[in-house]
Formats: C-alpha cells, structure tokens, sequence
C-alpha cells in the first residue's frame, strides 16, 4: 500500500469487504510520507465498506531526498516540501545546511549565488537528502545538497520538478565516458552485414524544435496496386548493450521528460542527437519494419532486418502540410518529393479508415500548446497544430508497432506490450450518467442509465466496446457539447500501461500491440528492439519482462505528472496578474463544494466555490451532478457556458479560483 497524503491509503491490490481506501489516523501516519509502500493493521471495517487502520512498518520509502523552502526559525533551521502531500517539515541540525565543497549547488538566482551563511538561505529553494525519516512524532531530519534559487527565479520552477518527482538528470561519469567512446564512423563491415537502403528517398518527419529523429519512412506503390511502406528506427539496441551503464542509466530513467524549455534525455546527447539520431544526409544504423498493405489497409506481407539508411532530408510538420496545400516554394524546394509526400499521405488515409473499421478510437481534440518568452515567462496559449501530416507519421507508426507486436507474438517470445485494458464499469456509469443529460449513450437503445447499472458492472461484458465510444465521438463532432463529453469519456477509460501479458489495446481496437518506433527516448522500445533483434538471429532475448514492464509504466507516470505539473505551475504564475478579470468558460465538473470551469481558448481551469455563487443558497444534488439553488431553483450543470471573473490565486498550490459572473448563451 502507499499513503495518499491526506490521512488514506491506496491498497496495491483490493482489499475483501474493503469499500475504497483505508483511513489511518494522523498521529499514526505521521512516520510515513505520500507515496511509501507499507504494511498495515485493519483495525475495523464500518458497514458501508469504509476501513480503519494502522501502519505497522514502512516497507519502502519514496522520498530519499526532498525539494523545499529553506525556513530559518527561532527553535532551529527546517525545509517545507514543496510538495504539499508531504506535512513534515524537514529539519536542518546545525552544521548541514550548507552544501560541502564540491557538491552540486545549481545556484540559479542572484541571492542563490551570494549564500554565505544560513541566513542567507532563509526563503531559497533547496534539495535536502533525507537523514532521518522520524519515529513517534519525530521530524525527519536532512542534509541540504543542492542550493536552487528563489522559487520565481528562471528555470527553477523546472528544476524544482525534476528533484520532486525524483528524475534522474545527471549522468553519471561512467555513463558520459561510454557515450564518449562510441565511434563516430560506422565500420564498414557492420554496413556490409545490413540491408542497404541509403539509395531510397526516405525522409523525416518532425516538429521543427525537434532534436533527436528517430524514425524515417518511405512509402511506394507496387505494380499489383499494393503499397510497400517502410519504416526505419534508429538502432539503438547496437550502441546500447544489456547491462552497460548507459543502459542501466536508460532503464533508471525509463524515458525523457519533456518541459517547455528543456528535456531531461534518457540517453546522453552523444546518442539521442548525434549517433543514433538519423540525422539527413548521414550514414545511419537502423532496425527496420518492411510492410505490404493493400487496398483495404491490411497488411497482406512483413519483413523485419537490419538496415542501413541515408535521409534524404529533415522534414517538419509545417513544411509537409505546405506541399499538401499547394504552396508553390515548397513545391519547387522538395519538387523530387512531392510524388513521394503524395503516395504517403494515400495510404495514411487509407490505413485511417481501416483503423476507423475496426472500431479505433480517435479523439481529435484541440491540445494546448504554451507560449514563453526568453526569459521562461508564459505570455499565451495557442492550439496545437494537428494536420494531415501529423497523421501520416502517427498512422505508420501505429502500423509498425502492431506488426512487430503480431510478429513477435505469433513466434511465442516472451516481450512486452502496450496494453490499454477495458475500461472500468464504474467509470462508464459515471459517464453515461452526464451524457444522458445531453440525449446520449454510449450503447444503443433507450434507458442508457438504467441499463449499464444492470449490464456494465462486470467487466467482460461484450456490450461496450471501443466502437462503442467510436460512434458517439462521431455523433457529437461539432455539436457545442463536443468537447466537455470527449473530456469525460477520456476520463471513462483506463491509462494505457506495458506487461508481459497481452490484454490487447481497446482504443486502438488492436489485439496485439507493443512500442517500437522510439527506442532514442522510451526504454521499452529499446528493449522490444532487442527481442526483434534477437528473434532474427535465431535465439530468445532473456530479461525479466514484467519488471521492465512495470518500471516503465512507473516511470511513464512519473514523467507525465511531472510536465503536466510544470504546465499548471506555468498557467498559474500566468494568471496571478489577471485577478479581477472576466473570462468565458465551460463547466466541466461538479462536487459538493463548486464547480470546475475551464476557460475557452486557454485550456487553464479552476474552481467556482458553491458559498460564492450569488442571489441563493445553492446544494450539490449528486444524483444529477447538479448545483440547485433552494429558493430560485438555478441550476448549474456539466456542459453550461458560463462568464467568470478571477478572484483568486493560490501560488502555493497552484490554483484558481473564479467568481460566477453570468451565463452565456
């Protein structure tokens, strides 16, 4: 079990007659901290499933160092968590509060670099390596490392996430000497041993900040009407061997972490941008999947090698998407390649509908992309481009993963998949309970509510499916409720992991899935490249699948909790000077104490308490998700447009609150 933070724990499996999580007293839980793996005692179970207990022994702890603000005070010198789920202050005995000689200081600020005493550290962020975790009531006791900044000093905010979220981000030396030590030049007889495709006009397609290209296509039509598409991925398995440090560090890190103004690498930048990136108009090692697809988007003939490669050119997004809408520089730039573009973007229409048969889901919403200035600050939101030549690369890659993963599979390997289970009955209820309000279901039929109360609470029930969810996506596309129902039926489903095991993937509607186009930034591709590898020398790649697998969803999560941590940090610093400011939004969720809005075209949302709302006296009805005032009977309801006004802002915990203005119509 792991503690929440808030006086619950979370059980890492269910627990018999136990309804949720289990409450542990304060005083009880005070030697533990958010996310510690314990044991504990049941002390009782109340009737209604809600349980009581007691830690008996922490069993792992999940917090070796923690990031806070330096506080000099009369009884002594402590550090506040910055994250708020951690309540211990962390004390500073004398003598360990100023990093030793030779130790990391990334002092970022002005004050950060004047320290000189401990005076001089009061209110700066620092790391602090944990020396004590505390007994009965004790605090725990730490050793400051590492001397941030202050907390609004530029780039702190990034470095404040990385040590809070524990992501590894120096190499170690043994890892940079490897890194150093790998030739520049490929031997020749390591080309002789591969296919050779260096003639073919194989290109990239990227983002144009984009460092490290990992994957390369080409596409072609064959005399019967067939299509061959070849997708090449960098071949880092040959440069990164089992049990190296750079793979021990590759596997600590499990992927890279991508922030607005930096990335944290899982390889070092001698391999993510330099040897393994297949740079244009560069020798380049890859593993490569060879596809034969017909006219209904079926893979009809695959073949697996390794290659060598020479890109033709770096592509980006924005100049493929030019040459589809005719503009005539482009044209003229890459004239040789227009053909190809053309074929490619063919057969990504057709490999699209195929998937769309099948019942694949595609929720096509607009994603917000943040705007900064030099100096790290937001100054805007804007919408992400998403194009036709975005789905040109997604879909192929999508359709070399499922066909290494069909491959694999069909030859018995032991590997690791990309499983996305069904999605939790419960879950489904609470969504079907909403979109009933708008006249939708995701089954047919009438009575949606009533009839998933009966039918969706085992979860092999064959009545849901991802069609299911595909069809109502397209019934809503458009219409003013589109957004808020894809929300929550993004909500309804369940997060895509990796195992051992195959559990299929539900939307994608794919049997058979895995990872394999990313191995420059993913650990399990790295590792899914080396079964194929192995597989195509005649013997079985051996490692211990599902611990790979669950490491590399632990640390999937733990990178996406850091950037989307860092994204609402960024929006409320760039909000704090628009308190006193109107805005429109869209309810999208209710509770007992207000409501949620997010604001149009700026994707920040916040909370519009119920003891604030104006002109009545407003009650949850929880049945209906409604907000009902007493006297006047106002309702406030998912899916309402809504003018607000910013009252609020919670620095600390990175928060907004909103005052109710008006609706809008």
């Amino acid at each position: 079990m792991h503690r929440d933070g808030y006086g619950f724990l979370i059980p890492d499996e269910p627990v018999p007659r136990v309804k949720g999580d289990i409450y542990i007293s304060k005083e009880n839980a005070e030697h533990a901290m958010h996310g510690d793996r314990v044991t504990i005692r049941l002390l009782r179970v109340e009737p209604d499933g809600r349980a009581h207990g007691e830690i008996v022994q922490v069993l792992q702890r999940a917090h070796p160092s923690i990031v806070g603000e330096f506080r000099v005070r009369r009884k002594g010198n402590f550090v506040v968590p910055f994250d708020e789920r951690i309540r211990q202050w962390v004390e500073i005995p004398e003598g360990l509060a100023l990093p030793k000689k030779g130790a990391s200081v990334n002092r970022v600020g002005a004050r950060a670099q004047q320290v000189t005493s401990v005076e001089d550290l009061d209110g700066l962020i620092v790391n602090v390596e944990v020396l004590e975790f505390g007994e009965a009531g004790d605090r725990p006791v730490g050793r400051v490392t590492e001397i941030l900044g202050d907390r609004d000093d530029f780039g702190v905010d990034v470095e404040i996430l990385i040590r809070a979220h524990h992501i590894p981000h120096q190499f170690p030396g043994d890892v940079l000497d490897q890194a150093r030590s790998i030739p520049g030049l490929i031997p020749p007889a390591e080309i002789a041993r591969r296919r050779d495709f260096r003639d073919l006009e194989i290109v990239t397609i990227d983002g144009e900040t984009a460092r490290d290209f990992d994957d390369a296509v080409w596409v072609d039509r064959l005399p019967n009407g067939h299509w061959a598409l070849q997708v090449h991925i960098a071949d880092v398995s040959h440069y990164v061997r089992p049990g190296s440090p750079i793979d021990r560090e590759a596997r600590e890190r499990g992927t890279s972490v991508y922030f607005p103004d930096r990335a944290v690498p899982m390889l070092p930048v001698e391999l993510s941008t330099d040897q393994c990136s297949l740079r244009p108009h560069e020798d380049r090692l890859v593993l490569s999947a060879l596809l034969v697809i017909d006219g209904q988007g079926d893979v009809v003939a695959q073949d697996f090698c390794r290659g060598v490669i020479r890109s033709a050119e770096r592509m980006t997004y924005t100049a493929v998407f030019g040459i589809f809408q005719g503009d005539p520089e482009l044209n003229r730039r890459y004239a040789a390649l227009v053909p190809r573009f053309e074929m490619m973007r063919d057969l990504a229409l057709l490999l699209n509908r195929k998937r769309v048969r099948r019942g694949s889901i595609d929720f096509d919403l607009p994603e917000a992309l943040l705007e900064f200035d030099e100096f790290g600050e937001m100054t805007g939101v804007t919408r992400s481009p998403r194009n036709i030549a975005h789905r040109l690369i997604e879909e192929f890659m999508l359709a070399a993963n499922e066909a290494v993963a069909y491959h694999l599979e069909s030859a018995g390997v032991p590997m690791i998949f990309r499983i996305h289970e069904r999605p939790d009955p419960k879950r489904v209820l609470e969504f079907e309970e909403v979109a009933a309000q708008f006249g939708y279901a995701l089954a047919p039929g009438g009575a949606p509510v009533k009839r998933f109360r009966e039918t969706t609470l085992a979860l092999d029930n064959p009545n849901l499916t991802s069609r299911n969810y595909q069809k109502l996506v397209a019934k809503i596309e458009g219409k003013p409720e589109e957004r808020i129902l894809s929300y929550l039926m993004l909500r309804s489903l369940r997060q895509a992991r990796y195992s051992d095991e195959n559990a299929g993937h539900f939307a994608l509607a794919a049997p058979s899935y895995t990872h394999f186009t990313s191995p420059i930034r993913r650990y399990p591709d790295l590792i899914v490249h080396r079964i194929l590898g192995a597989h195509l020398d005649g013997r079985t790649y051996e490692d211990d699948m599902r611990g790979v697998a669950d490491q590399s969803s632990e640390t999937e999560r733990r990178a996406a909790e850091a950037e989307r941590e860092l994204v609402e940090w960024k929006r409320v610093k760039f909000m704090a000077e628009k308190v006193g400011d109107e805005f429109d939004g869209l309810i999208i969720s209710t509770t007992r104490f207000g409501f949620f809005v997010e604001l149009e075209d700026l994707f920040i949302e916040g909370l519009v308490p119920l003891d604030t709302l104006p002109g009545d006296q407003y009650d949850y009805h929880e049945n209906v998700r409604k907000i009902i005032g007493k006297r006047h009977r106002r309702q406030f309801s998912i899916g309402d447009k809504v003018h607000v006004r910013l009252d609020r802002v919670d620095g600390v915990e990175k928060k907004l609150q909103f005052g109710f203005v008006k609706f809008n119509k």
